[in-house]
């Protein structure tokens, strides 16, 4: 007798642990015991450009923009940019993209790092005077442009177009590499600028027209 009763209330729950499990399952609730890691939240860059401090006291440079990476897409940073010290190159124009490009090869300080920007540019390329036969204005670099990482050849099309000294207003900047081959133009438009990797790799043929500016064919 004593053991019946013993029995008897588990016996009586097991109706309801089935009707709740039924429960459960009708409303398309599943249990699990895998934990679930949703990861941190994204980060975001601020891209602030930071404030530039005047040029070095005996360093003689000028103000430009060079164009940075920031987000994947291509953002201008003022700078005080110094004059090449080793003046190999007597051309005005060659000796200004000169300073443009070391700019670009530089690191970006640790403002502009923690700010999100980097450099895409390899270091050692120089720029020089056009060639015989080259439309005015261009400018002939170490490397081929077309040889170039995409978003490199973005900053540099972008930073020279920006600078009065190599682009005289707005429309294409004319770039050569160091052999025989003729130059060829390259715009910075708003599509290089969010999307510097899709840069054309060849831009287009230029010929000579002293004057009125190369004229691309």
């Amino acid at each position: 007798m004593a053991r019946r009763r013993g029995r008897g209330p588990a016996l009586s729950v097991l109706p309801c642990v089935a009707a709740l499990v039924a429960l459960v399952s009708g409303c398309g609730i599943r249990a699990t015991t895998v934990p679930v890691d949703v990861g941190p939240a994204p980060s975001r860059v601020s891209c602030d450009t930071p404030e530039q401090a005047g040029g070095q006291s005996g360093v003689q440079g000028f103000r430009a923009t060079v164009e940075l990476v920031c987000g994947s897409q291509l953002v201008g940073v003022e700078r005080i940019v110094p004059v090449p010290e080793k003046r190999v190159v007597r051309d005005p124009v060659a000796l200004v993209a000169q300073a443009l490009l070391e700019a670009l090869e530089r690191s970006p300080s640790t403002e502009e790092r923690d700010a999100g920007f980097t450099t895409g540019v390899p270091s050692g390329m120089t720029a020089g005077a056009p060639r015989p036969g080259d439309p005015a204005g261009t400018v002939r670099l170490s490397r081929k442009p077309e040889d170039l990482p995409p978003v490199a050849l973005s900053q540099i099309v972008c930073t020279l177009a920006g600078n009065d000294a190599v682009s005289a207003g707005p429309g294409p900047v004319v770039l050569g590499g160091p052999d025989a081959d003729p130059p060829r133009a390259w715009e910075c438009t708003d599509a290089v600028r969010s999307r510097p990797e899709s840069v054309p790799t060849l831009g287009e043929l230029v010929r000579p027209s002293p004057s009125a500016g190369p004229t691309p064919r």
